[in-house]
């Protein structure tokens, strides 16, 4: 059980895989991530689609009670997950008491906005190898980790499966052909370290421009496909 004092008074607790609620459902109240991972998800014509993995400090569900909605999305906890629930009064006293409280649910609801727009673009790549990279690339700019030798991006190949639309098994070999080239390495609890974000993005540029981009991805994630870093063969 957490220590922090709202945690004490708000807090609540799941396992890992519980629904705290299902696209279309009524909503009273919102969640602030205390501890643990949830997986927003929608339903499309093709499939659930993943739009994001949220973590500690990231607040979800607050659409619902700011404008009297049903649930636009499913969120799941995708490990043991403590989170504090907020009702709308609670919000609204939490809001009017200290403004830098509002400043941040601002900030946060227009990169909530920049994000949709960037999985808008990803989803519309007709190459499913694109899609699972720039899914990559978009995770580890929101939700990465920074640390000394990269970027720790807290994703599985099923998540950034789900996010791109594409079976997992498709993902894995992508992932597993960007490690050959070094453009990332798995961590030993199955989410991956991308030395250089930008590197991904100049990759997919590249691959875009060329003629024939479905043949150029191929060779471009090849072993040799792509300029190893310094120090490389």
């Amino acid at each position: 059980m957490g220590t922090d004092p709202l945690f004490i008074r708000l807090g609540r607790e799941f396992p890992e895989g519980h629904v705290l609620f299902r696209e279309g459902d009524a909503g009273s109240v919102m969640y602030v991530i205390h501890a643990g991972r949830v997986r927003i998800s929608r339903a499309f014509e093709v499939g659930e689609r993943t739009l994001a993995v949220l973590g500690p400090g990231d607040f979800f569900g607050e659409m619902a009670i700011l404008n009297a909605r049903p649930r636009a999305a499913t969120a799941t906890a995708v490990e043991p997950l403590q989170v504090i629930e907020l009702n709308a009064g609670t919000l609204e006293a939490m809001v009017l008491g200290d403004p830098e409280i509002a400043v941040r649910l601002i900030t946060r609801l227009a990169r909530r906005v920049d994000a949709a727009n960037d999985l808008i673009d990803l989803l519309l790549h007709t190459d499913p190898r694109v899609r699972v990279i720039l899914a990559l690339a978009r995770v580890a700019e929101e939700f990465g980790q920074r640390r000394d030798d990269g970027v720790a991006v807290p994703a599985t190949a099923l998540e950034l499966a789900h996010t791109a639309g594409v079976p997992e098994p498709e993902a894995e070999a992508v992932l597993r052909r960007m490690a050959r080239v070094r453009m990332l390495s798995p961590l030993d609890d199955g989410s991956y370290l991308v030395p250089e974000v930008s590197r991904i993005h100049e990759f997919v540029s590249h691959v875009s421009g060329s003629r024939g981009s479905r043949d150029s991805m191929s060779k471009a994630l090849r072993p040799h496909g792509v300029e190893a870093p310094r120090g490389g063969r």
